[in-house]
């Protein structure tokens, strides 16, 4: 009894509230309360990414391409200081500056006006130059003191104010195509013995050459311990048995000599006629020309 009274004052009491009573649902909360939830990730995932940049040592600050900008490496190597690949060596040792900052991001580009400070000197890129010679007799590719014949710089003369090498030597005898250029990471290239280019030679021996002679120079043959691969070797037509074409892709013209001073003859003669798909066509003895910018690409991609 005492506990059905209580019962109904406490519900009388509920029901006697002066605070309103509402069936109604609560509102849905409202979408942009979402907003706020995704600016907070993008800040703070900003503000991780900006403290990496600022955790990594010698790191130049970063900016948008800029038109003409060339890759770091690429820059040393143009200054004439040393190849691409060294110049990497020099980027991640911390010797290069750009602009008074180190530098060792690999990749960094240089746009026009930057000051490069290579290993305590500033640096001046040159534009690539690449010229041809058809190389006449009694010049040499040789730096000797005192020697008795000229260098073949002498027959480029005025051709570029740049500071330009020749790809490869040649004696005194050894006549025909020469490059020079002072793109170091060509220099070096074609310098390689692993390089794929294939040169041809006119050789003029002493005597005539035996047919068994060539089929063995065809199939190949060692010289001091270093295999030689010869791609072809025939007559040359209409000349005598004397007159011989070569085609192989070693760039050192004593390999050439070699070959037939192995079989007991003497070279009178050598004329390099092509050189990685470059030939003497309208350019005469003692001639030189620049090179196209279609060679200069077919040239890189050898």
């Amino acid at each position: 009894m005492n506990n059905k009274e209580g019962n109904n004052k406490s519900g009388g009491g509920r029901a006697n509230s002066s605070r309103p009573h509402s069936n109604k649902p609560k509102p849905a909360m409202q979408k942009r309360a979402q907003g706020p939830k995704k600016v907070k990730v993008n800040t703070k995932v900003a503000e991780v990414a900006t403290d990496k940049v600022e955790k990594k040592p010698n790191q130049a600050p970063k900016r948008p391409k800029v038109k003409d900008e060339i890759r770091l490496n690429k820059y040393i190597a143009n200054s004439g200081a040393c190849s691409r690949r060294d110049a990497d060596i020099y980027i991640t040792s911390g010797t290069v500056k750009v602009n008074g900052i180190p530098v060792t991001e690999m990749g960094y580009m240089v746009k026009p006006g930057d000051v490069v400070n290579f290993d305590g000197a500033t640096l001046t890129p040159e534009k690539k130059v690449y010229i041809l010679l058809n190389k006449p007799k009694n010049f040499t590719t040789a730096f000797d003191e005192g020697q008795e014949f000229r260098n073949v710089l002498e027959l480029v003369k005025g051709s570029t104010t740049a500071k330009i090498g020749a790809v490869g030597r040649m004696d005194k005898n050894t006549t025909g195509l020469l490059l020079f250029t002072n793109d170091t990471d060509m220099i070096r290239k074609f310098t390689l013995p692993t390089n794929k280019s294939s040169k041809i030679y006119h050789v003029s021996l002493d005597k005539n050459l035996k047919f068994e002679d060539l089929e063995k120079i065809n199939k190949g043959l060692v010289l001091d311990g270093h295999r030689v691969f010869v791609e072809d070797i025939s007559y040359i037509e209409g000349e005598a048995k004397s007159e011989i074409g070569l085609k192989l892709r070693s760039a050192n013209v004593k390999v050439v000599r070699s070959i037939f001073e192995h079989f007991s003859y003497d070279v009178l003669r050598i004329d390099r006629v092509s050189f990685a798909g470059l030939t003497k066509k309208n350019l005469p003895r003692g001639n030189w020309r620049l090179l196209t910018e279609q060679e200069i690409i077919n040239l890189k991609n050898v």
